[in-house]
């Protein structure tokens, strides 16, 4: 599972055929296609074309799909979209899973949330405390039954946000978000190697704080997501951004769930 998380980070349009090749030709694993497709499914990966197969962003058929809003729209500032997405955190003895919003127009973190299980609850946390720092004009996501569930999309409403949803297999429409993934993965998941969920939070808060705060962007001519988002300083962005993060590390648990 560790080895088809890295191999399908750097190519994500790899199917379980192409990634059971890739195993045994490079990393001698004898194994089929059946079962990595059975491994690919348990840790919610798909390639990016459309596919009928359990993933991350499963719909869920009695959930209304909300148009894509995005297709041709200028970003042109700070809480005009944002997005929402679910990744899979691979671990020394198990795995999690983390969900992150990003601003589209600074690629500023608003909030995430880890968990060891695929209820909705984090979502709706992360969410929740996002709207509490700002709200954007529209929310974009894929249509995965978490986005799509009532309980999630009634929290924007409420709010008076626009709800946009991807289409099937577009994941390109979320790029912003799908390249946050890649680099969390690339820069701190597999430099790290978290042994519990507890151990995770806390090395991803300084990660999220590093790259909302210090790590320069190019596509951002080489300022940072937090600069960009509150159009100032970095030293006064980053004590706005880790208030808005409001995190409390003595309430991260000290032993793993696993």
């Amino acid at each position: 599972m560790n080895l088809i998380d890295h191999i399908y980070t750097e190519h994500p349009v790899y199917g379980k055929r192409k990634m059971a090749v890739i195993l045994r030709r490079d990393y001698q694993v004898p194994i089929g296609k059946k079962h990595v497709r059975t491994l690919m499914a348990k840790m919610g990966l798909i390639a990016i074309y459309p596919k009928k197969k359990w993933n991350l962003s499963q719909p869920d058929k009695q959930h209304e799909i909300y148009p894509y809003l995005l297709k041709g729209l200028p970003i042109v500032r700070a809480n005009q979209v944002w997005s929402i997405d679910i990744t899979y955190i691979k671990l020394e003895h198990g795995f999690c899973y983390l969900v992150a919003i990003i601003d589209w127009y600074s690629r500023y973190v608003i909030s995430w949330e880890l968990s060891n299980t695929l209820d909705i609850d984090f979502c709706l946390r992360a969410l929740e405390r996002s709207y509490e720092s700002a709200i954007p004009e529209i929310m974009n996501s894929d249509q995965g039954s978490h986005f799509t569930s009532p309980k999630f999309t009634a929290i924007s409403m409420a709010k008076k946000v626009k709800i946009s949803m991807d289409g099937r297999g577009r994941c390109l429409d979320n790029i912003f978000v799908e390249r946050l993934w890649r680099t969390v993965k690339q820069e701190d998941i597999y430099i790290r190697q978290y042994n519990s969920v507890a151990e995770t939070k806390i090395g991803l808060t300084k990660f999220f704080n590093d790259y909302n705060n210090y790590r320069p962007h190019q596509s951002l001519n080489d300022k940072t997501p937090a600069e960009v988002y509150f159009n100032q300083n970095k030293k006064t962005a980053f004590f706005q951004q880790f208030a808005n993060l409001n995190i409390n590390l003595n309430t991260v648990p000290t032993k793993s769930t696993f």
